[in-house]
C-alpha cells in the first residue's frame, strides 16, 4: 500500500496542476488544452525539475485516448449526417484525401518517401474532436448553430474516413513486421468481431439499464476490452480498435445513454492524454525540427484549411466557410496515434515526430482563438 502512495500523489498532483494550467489558459483566452500540454512539458524528462513516471502517465493516457475515440465512435450517426448534411458526406472525405495526397507530395519532394509523407499528410488531415466540441460549447464562441453542426459533422466524417485510410496505411507500414495482407485480414476479422459485439453488448446494457453502476462498468469495460483485444491479438492500434468498436455499437438504442455516462471519465482521462503528449515534446530537438515544423504548418494551412474553405464554398454548405475552415484547422488525437505508430515503425524520425507534436500545440492554440474573430457580416 505504501508503495502506491507516491503514484497516487503524483496522479493527483498532475490533475490539480492541469486544472490550474487549464484555468490560467482560459483567463488568457486560450483553450485549456494548451495548459494541459504545458504541464506535460514541465514534468517531461526533457525539462529540468520534477519528472513524472512515464509508464504510469502513458498508461492513463492510453486509457484516455481509448475512451475518447470509443465515445466519438458511439456519437457517430452516418445516416443522420447523410440526411441532414448531404454535402458533408462528400466534402470531408475529399478533404482527407487531398490533404493526405499533399503530404505524399511533400514526402517525395523532401526525400522522406511516400509512406512517411502519407503518415504526415494523414496526421495533418485529422482535426481534434475535443477541440471542436470545445469551440461549439465555449461561452466566448461566435459561431452560429449551422456552423457548429457543420464543424461537428466534418470531424465525425474525418474520423470515419480516417479509419479506412489509417487501416490501409498501417498495413502498408507493416509496423508489426507481418505481411500487409495478414494485417488487412486481421483488421477485417476484428471488424467482424466488433459487429458481433454490437449485437451482444446492447442486449447486456438493456438488461442492466436500471443498475447505473453496472451499466457504466459494462460500457467502459467493453470499450477497453475490445480495444485491448484489437491491439493484442490483431495488432491494430488500440485507439483505432476503440473507434471501430464505438462506431458499430453506436447503432444501438443504448448508445446515447452509454455515451452520456462515459463522458465524465473520458474528459478526465483525456486531460492526462494531453499532459502525456506535452511530456513527449523534446525542446532540445525544436531548433532542428523548425524547418519541418514550418512545413507541417504550411501543409496545415494550404493543404487543409484552404481546402476546407474552398470545398465549403463550392458545395454551398450552410455554414460560415471561414469559421468552419479555421475551426477545423488543428491537428487531432488520431494524428498523435498515427504519428506514434509511424515513429515506432521507423517510418518517420524523432525530428519529424517532434515537429508534429509542436504543430499539435500551436494549431490548437491558434485555431481555437482565431475562430472567434471570423464572423458573418452584419445584416445591412
Amino acid at each position: 500500500m505504501e508503495l502506491t502512495a507516491p503514484t497516487i500523489l503524483e496522479i493527483g498532483a498532475l490533475l490539480l496542476a492541469a486544472a490550474a494550467a487549464g484555468w490560467a489558459a482560459r483567463r488568457f483566452h486560450l483553450p485549456a488544452v494548451v495548459g494541459y500540454l504545458a504541464v506535460g512539458l514541465a514534468v517531461s524528462p526533457f525539462t529540468p525539475g520534477f519528472v513524472a513516471d512515464p509508464e504510469q502517465l502513458y498508461l492513463l493516457a492510453d486509457i484516455g485516448v481509448i475512451l475518447l475515440l470509443f465515445e466519438v465512435g458511439i456519437e457517430i450517426d452516418i445516416f443522420t449526417l447523410r440526411r441532414e448534411q448531404r454535402a458533408l458526406v462528400w466534402a470531408a472525405p475529399l478533404q482527407m484525401g487531398i490533404t493526405a495526397l499533399a503530404g505524399i507530395g511533400i514526402g517525395l519532394i523532401a526525400g522522406i518517401g511516400p509512406v512517411a509523407g502519407a503518415v504526415l499528410g494523414l496526421a495533418v488531415a485529422f482535426s481534434s474532436s475535443v477541440v471542436v466540441i470545445n469551440i461549439t460549447r465555449s461561452r466566448r464562441r461566435t459561431t452560429d448553430p449551422p456552423t457548429e453542426l457543420a464543424l461537428v459533422g466534418w470531424t465525425i466524417l474525418q474520423d470515419v474516413t480516417g479509419v479506412i485510410l489509417t487501416g490501409i496505411l498501417v498495413a502498408a507500414i507493416g509496423a508489426d513486421s507481418r505481411p500487409w495482407y495478414v494485417t488487412v485480414f486481421g483488421l477485417a476479422v476484428f471488424i467482424g468481431l466488433a459487429v458481433a459485439a454490437a449485437w451482444v453488448l446492447p442486449r447486456v446494457l438493456r438488461a442492466v439499464h436500471s443498475d447505473k453502476d453496472l451499466f457504466l462498468v459494462v460500457t467502459i469495460g467493453a470499450g477497453l476490452a475490445i480495444a485491448g483485444l484489437g491491439g493484442l491479438v490483431f495488432q491494430i492500434p488500440m485507439a483505432l480498435a476503440a473507434f471501430i468498436a464505438g462506431l458499430v455499437i453506436g447503432e444501438s438504442h443504448e448508445a446515447a445513454e452509454a455515451r452520456r455516462r462515459i463522458l465524465p471519465f473520458r474528459d478526465l482521462f483525456a486531460i492526462l492524454f494531453f499532459v502525456a503528449v506535452g511530456s513527449l515534446i523534446d525542446p532540445s530537438r525544436l531548433p532542428e525540427a523548425l524547418p519541418w515544423l514550418a512545413m507541417v504548418l504550411a501543409l496545415l494551412v494550404f493543404g487543409k484549411v484552404a481546402v476546407i474553405y474552398v470545398l465549403a464554398r463550392v458545395l454551398g454548405l450552410n455554414a460560415h466557410s471561414g469559421q468552419l475552415a479555421i475551426g477545423l484547422g488543428q491537428i487531432g488525437e488520431f494524428s498523435f496515434v498515427l504519428a506514434s505508430v509511424g515513429l515506432a515503425a521507423g517510418v518517420i524520425d524523432p525530428i519529424l515526430y517532434t515537429a508534429i507534436l509542436a504543430a499539435v500545440a500551436l494549431s490548437i492554440a491558434v485555431s481555437t482563438v482565431a475562430v472567434r474573430y471570423v464572423r458573418r457580416p452584419a445584416p445591412a
